[in-house]
């Protein structure tokens, strides 16, 4: 499972990819906005470090969803046009597929979903987990069902397990068949830190200074 951060925090961003890790980014018009930065510089700028960055748009009607994702795919071949699960959206996924645009489909929230935006032409698509579980049903067990229903039926379409909340969504969309997690820079940061690793390396330190003292 690949790991992307869900951020458009583009300094955070740049600390998380020194690690080596990170091999994409997702964004929104919410997270966007928090940038108080310019959308298209977001966006470029992070296409020139990352493989994939998805930018989505805000039009709402197949028309205009179609002319912002061809604007936006072409600022950089690494920018994925996320265009959300509407009927409207849909139409959009099959125009810009046909114009060869990369496409994730976003605000999924069934198996069945996740199959007809595979069907329509999504070369991704994003499964909202922590937003699934709020109104009382499985998240896990939609990525799931989906990485069992595009297994059985060879369906290339990668799915993206968005809305993590916590470092258990993480493992459980590793172990339920996600090929990406989605993960915001404050949950990926509690996935590297754990107390056994701080206590180790500390009587480490700790045993290593008293040989240096014994040698002086």
């Amino acid at each position: 499972m690949r790991i992307f951060v869900d951020s458009a925090d583009v300094e955070e961003i740049k600390r998380l990819h020194k690690l080596g890790f990170i091999s994409g980014a997702t964004t929104n018009p919410s997270l966007v906005a928090k940038s108080g930065l310019e959308p298209e510089k977001i966006y470029t700028e992070l296409a020139g470090l990352l493989e994939h960055v998805s930018a989505e748009v805000v039009a709402e009607d197949s028309e205009g969803m179609y002319e912002e994702g061809k604007r936006l795919a072409s600022l950089h071949p690494n920018v994925v046009v996320k265009i959300p699960f509407t009927p409207e959206g849909l139409k959009a996924v099959k125009a810009l597929k046909s114009e060869g645009v990369r496409v994730n489909v976003t605000l999924i929230f069934s198996s069945a979903q996740a199959l007809i935006a595979a069907r329509v032409g999504a070369d991704f698509v994003s499964p909202f987990i922590g937003r699934i579980d709020d109104i009382g049903y499985s998240g896990v067990e939609v990525i799931s069902q989906t990485a069992k229903i595009f297994t059985l039926h060879d369906i290339p379409t990668r799915i993206i397990a968005a809305s993590i909340r916590h470092p258990a969504h993480f493992i459980d969309a590793a172990l339920s068949g996600a090929h990406i997690a989605t993960v915001p820079p404050t949950v990926l940061w509690k996935l590297m830190k754990h107390p056994l690793t701080d206590i180790g390396l500390e009587r480490f330190l700790a045993d290593w200074r008293k040989v240096q003292e014994n040698e002086k």
